[in-house]
């Protein structure tokens, strides 16, 4: 935590109000992440708006219809809207209005500070702005200057949230810690008076300037990166000596100086904003004359292991070109239709430039893979359709259900009865006895 001298601390627009006054909370943003907090404030039984101009998508909202696939979302949107706690709006100007204390939070960060006014300016008294929207290092800052010289007030605060697709709902009402850029006392007391039952539950609140709490997205996201990247390069040199990666990663997950979230060998790290943070970060380092070599190294890692594990489903079926491949699963990861920075993806973009053909199945994670697979892929309805006579059948995403499927059926689809399960998700000892040739990642 950042303790800053005393008399540091600025004078702030915001007053907060009594504890018997209740504050209006406002979410401005219908993407993942304002449909995501929206709903989960709701649901801790405070009156939230959504805000945003787009008429048809606050409908759809509003009738729980939501435009992407989020493990528990749905239900608790659909519950909130019940009981009249979650409203949605596209009225900018009542809803600046109205909200004392309004979340920011676009998927993007364009346009950010002309925002900030446009809320702001109608405001009776100046509102609370939270910047939750992924943005770089020294963006809070800048909108407190154009607020300024646009004679508007309002008072700032940086404030990344860390949500996961697929575990989202999660990952908000069970956060690791609360992190807030401010130099208000006003404005840090109203957020630990929204996010009270997290506070009592005894989440960590650590307060900084703005550069510091915008710093610790990227640099999560660098570090997790790296720690994935040091797993995946450790699971090679496993295969090499004839060790297991998974055992291994268990025991140095056990170390409490390591811990073992994010230490399974696998594909590689994705996610909605992982490689866009990770720029961020590099770039910042770069205009700055600092070169961050583990973070240059992390990504290669990363990126390079599409084409590992082709490397390795070609000495497997003698050269992949002109071979058919299927692959079980095309999202991030289980429980979200995100594709965005998805290691299967790459995997599958990287089987078609060498000239496999693919066939893929996904519960959830299809219509927005053709969006960016275009016609290279066949997309298949059922993981049995996948296996249909391909020369190798590729677990590319972790979803639950890939470990009860019947496997005896899958045997007599298959051209060839070998697996390449780059999750590690199946049993290998029953696949093996089954009469499978199964390959996992780092494991003999």
């Amino acid at each position: 935590m950042l303790r800053e001298r005393p008399g540091s601390r600025v004078p702030c627009s915001f007053q907060s109000g009594g504890e018997d006054e209740s504050m209006q909370i406002g979410v401005y943003g219908a993407g993942y992440l304002g449909t995501v907090i929206s709903a989960c404030l709701a649901d801790f039984g405070t009156p939230v708006t959504c805000c945003h101009p787009d008429s048809s998508h606050m409908v759809e909202m509003a009738q729980g219809n939501v435009p992407f696939f989020e493990k528990n979302l749905t239900e608790v949107i659909r519950r909130n809207v019940r009981c009249g706690r979650l409203v949605y709006s596209t009225d900018i100007e009542s809803f600046a209005r109205k909200a004392q204390f309004i979340f920011l939070a676009e998927d993007h960060s364009e346009s950010l500070a002309d925002l900030a006014i446009r809320i702001a300016r109608p405001a009776p008294k100046p509102p609370v702005l939270s910047i939750v929207t992924p943005v770089s290092v020294g963006t809070a800052s800048a909108v407190e200057r154009h607020l300024q010289e646009a004679g508007v007030k309002a008072t700032i605060v940086s404030q990344p949230m860390f949500f996961t697709p697929g575990c989202a709902v999660e990952d908000f009402n069970w956060p690791d810690r609360i992190i807030l850029g401010s130099s208000c006392n006003d404005a840090v007391h109203a957020v630990k008076q929204i996010f009270h039952p997290l506070v009592m539950r005894g989440v960590p609140v650590i307060v900084s300037n703005h550069e510091t709490a915008e710093l610790v997205r990227e640099a999560a996201t660098a570090f997790v990166a790296t720690k994935i990247s040091f797993i995946n390069e450790v699971a090679t040199l496993c295969e090499r000596v004839g060790a297991d990666a998974v055992s291994l990663s268990l025991a140095l997950g056990l170390d409490k100086k390591i811990a073992p979230r994010c230490l399974q060998p696998g594909a590689g790290m994705g996610g909605m904003f992982a490689e866009r943070e990770m720029e961020a970060l590099a770039e910042l380092a770069r205009t700055n004359g600092v070169p961050l070599k583990i973070l240059s190294a992390a990504r290669e890692v990363t990126l390079s292991q599409a084409d590992n594990l082709v490397d390795k489903i070609s000495s497997l079926v003698e050269s992949i070109q002109n071979k058919d491949v299927g692959i079980l699963g095309l999202a991030f990861k289980p429980n979200t239709n995100s594709v965005s920075g998805s290691s299967s993806m790459r995997l599958a973009q990287s089987l078609v430039s060498r000239g496999a053909r693919v066939r893929a199945y996904d519960p959830v994670a299809m219509p927005d893979a053709k969006l960016e697979l275009n016609g290279t892929v066949h997309y298949c309805d059922s993981p049995y359709a996948a296996a249909e006579g391909v020369d190798a059948l590729v677990v590319g995403t972790g979803w639950p259900e890939f470990r009860g499927l019947d496997f005896d059926r899958i045997k007599h689809l298959l051209k060839r009865p070998l697996i390449v399960d780059t999750k590690n998700l199946l049993d290998s000892t029953r696949l093996r006895s089954m009469g499978f040739q199964y390959v996992g990642v780092g494991r003999s």
